[in-house]
């Protein structure tokens, strides 16, 4: 019995057998067989390729019983030599074919795991940011490797292996009942004491290949959680690198033992496989050996019988659990299609118009929103804990608010945390749909408008701004991928950074790491001013962009804040007293709708909510100013 032989039988037998009890689905196969179409010229050939080298592969024996019984036997040395050379060739095609079928495998294969991956992974970019707030990273990068390969054996590794074994095990029966049937009929009878050793240790290395995943993956997760920069400052900090390593020794322990008990196991196993074949092998040459004496079977045709017997096993083997093989492809299918059958919450409609030209105006009109139930915008398999989040079962957030920000125009909205100063934001970026009323800009309902056209018109920036593990060029590019580098300088000077920049070695092609955690708070905030101006939006919304800086550091965020928001209509949500002075309009935000607006001097002389407020959270700075 060959080694790929014995492989093939490997796999099939460690799948995981649970899996059996699913049904076969009619609509997901012809949905899956659609992915081939693309690629049913290559399918074809693969196929042509398998058929040819299952004919090659019986070929070989059955020129081994004539080089024997037709020319050693009688003496024919010009028959022996032309079939040693016919042999000779027959492998060298065999070899070629092998190839030529890999290629076509790979092809496909990848081909498919290109189309898959590129799908699923512009899909995800289309949802919401409320998918994003609850599916887990890990989980979604799965879908895109392992369940993305394992929906591509459906075509390659299951398609060719069944249809491969299928036409294999049908040529070699043929023949090997043509030479004998007494020999074919004892070998079949042997199958069972091939099948249920293999069986048997199958779940074994099932269970055991289980758990060593799941003690590989907790593995992963501290490793991925203290590697990342947060994570190992927080360790630094608590003091905890020794607690830590020994954590982690005890779960490379666990590795490390079923690691030895699955190299073990595979051993019996590929043992106990080698074993029955030899067994089978002895009884064939027993059985054949008495009728070549009898002169019932020749000596060729009992050396072509052991040679197709070492053909037969494995392919038997592997059919036996095609359900397995063929149902475990298409969970993979399933994994991913759930991925991609679930609609984006925030969707461009087909009409969809351009935000119109020239300063834009802000309307919130009667405007009611609640976020999104789970089942809306996840899949419980993407969330280690699937659950409705409290404020999420029917609470308004905002109860209809109504406010106008005029083109060029500054408007503050202050109010307690958990208010919904954030979630007005997001609503003119239309990171979420509005659940009553409408979001107006440049008098355009934002519903109405192109998704594209809409966030080039809005830019936000954040007090978590976020960098990507890039250079400072390419995160300040991400705004604006033509931008030259006399735009950027501008920018970054408007931004109060070029200084900076230009002190570093690498100036803009500083890498600023994970993160931007290479930089500080402020030069990190800066930066996203800087992409910011670049993009030159004429909507600007900051939401608390200098909560958590230093006072160096807030002050040179806020020069640059200032050219900002210069000609710009601006929604800030401010902590600083000086911009909510110079505000058009102060919008006071308490349990989702607007308690009071006015400018600074207007609300102080009332003396509500905003000088409660004030007298709270700006009397100190104010002293300080």
């Amino acid at each position: 019995m060959s080694m790929e032989n014995v492989w093939i039988t490997y796999r099939s037998m460690t799948r995981d057998r649970s899996i059996r009890a699913k049904t076969v689905n009619r609509e997901l196969i012809r949905r899956i067989l659609s992915y081939g179409h693309p690629y049913r010229l290559f399918i074809t050939l693969f196929l042509l390729t398998l058929v040819l080298t299952s004919l090659l592969s019986v070929a070989q024996p059955l020129l081994f019983r004539r080089i024997i019984d037709q020319g050693i036997s009688v003496g024919d040395s010009r028959l022996v030599t032309v079939t040693a050379i016919l042999i000779a060739v027959i492998a060298i095609v065999d070899a070629g074919l092998g190839l030529v079928a890999r290629w076509f495998s790979s092809r496909i294969g990848e081909g498919l795991i290109y189309d898959l991956r590129t799908e699923v992974y512009t899909h995800v970019q289309e949802q919401s940011v409320a998918f994003f707030t609850r599916a887990q990273t890990g989980a979604l990068i799965s879908r895109l490797n392992s369940d993305v390969i394992g929906a591509q054996q459906a075509f390659t590794s299951t398609l060719g292996g069944v249809l491969g074994n299928l036409i294999s095990l049908v040529i070699v029966l043929i023949t090997m009942f043509v030479l004998s049937w007494q020999v074919t009929i004892v070998s079949l009878l042997l199958v069972p004491l091939f099948i249920l050793p293999a069986r048997w240790m199958g779940r074994r290395l099932q269970g055991m290949t289980r758990d060593s995943m799941q003690l590989n993956s907790d593995m992963s997760v501290q490793m991925s959680e203290r590697f990342n920069v947060s994570g190992a400052l927080l360790v630094k900090l608590f003091g905890r690198p020794a607690d830590e390593s020994a954590n982690f020794s005890s779960r490379a322990i666990q590795v490390r033992d079923i690691g030895v008990k699955m190299a073990m196991a595979n051993r019996w196993f590929f043992t106990a496989l080698t074993l029955v074949a030899a067994l089978a092998t002895a009884i064939t040459y027993g059985l054949g050996g008495n009728l070549v004496i009898s002169g019932t079977l020749t000596l060729g045709t009992l050396l072509a019988l052991v040679g197709l017997l070492a053909q037969l096993y494995g392919p038997l083997t592997a059919l036996s659990n095609v359900r397995v093989e063929v149902m475990t492809a298409l969970v993979s299918f399933e994994r991913v299609f759930e991925i991609l059958d679930l609609p984006p919450l925030v969707q461009e409609a087909p009409d969809a118009r351009p935000v119109a030209p020239g300063p834009l105006a802000v309307k919130f009109d009667d405007v009611w929103f609640q976020y999104p139930l789970a089942a809306q915008v996840s899949l419980a398999s993407l969330e280690s804990i699937a659950r409705e989040d409290a404020n999420e079962a029917g609470i308004d957030v905002l109860s209809g608010v109504s406010f106008e920000v005029p083109a060029g125009t500054l408007t503050a909205l202050v109010g307690p945390s958990g208010a919904g100063k954030t979630t007005v934001s997001a609503l003119v970026n239309r990171l979420y749909d509005v659940t009553g009323g409408a979001v107006l800009v440049g008098g355009d309902d934002v519903r109405e408008l192109r998704m594209q056209s809409l966030h080039d018109a809005v830019g936000t920036v954040t007090q978590d701004a976020h960098l990507f593990h890039d250079t400072i060029r390419a995160n300040l590019l991400y705004a604006k991928p033509d931008a030259t580098e006399a735009q950027m300088l501008e920018a970054c000077r408007a931004a109060q950074i070029s200084e900076l920049i230009g002190a570093l070695p690498a100036g803009f092609d500083t890498v600023v790491g994970d993160r931007g955690y290479r930089l500080s708070g402020g030069e990190k905030q800066r930066i996203a001013l800087a992409r910011l101006l670049l993009k030159a939006p004429r909507v600007v919304i900051l939401d608390e962009a200098t909560a958590h800086l230093d006072s160096e550091s807030e002050v040179a965020v806020q020069i640059a804040l200032d050219s900002a928001l210069i000609g710009r209509t601006s929604i800030v949500i401010a902590h600083r007293l000086s911009t909510i002075r110079r505000a058009d309009q102060i919008l006071v935000v308490v349990d989702g709708k607007i308690a009071e607006r006015g400018t600074h001097d207007e609300l102080i002389a009332v003396g509500g909510a905003y000088f409660d407020l004030y007298d709270a959270q700006f009397a100190e700075q104010a002293v300080s100013d």
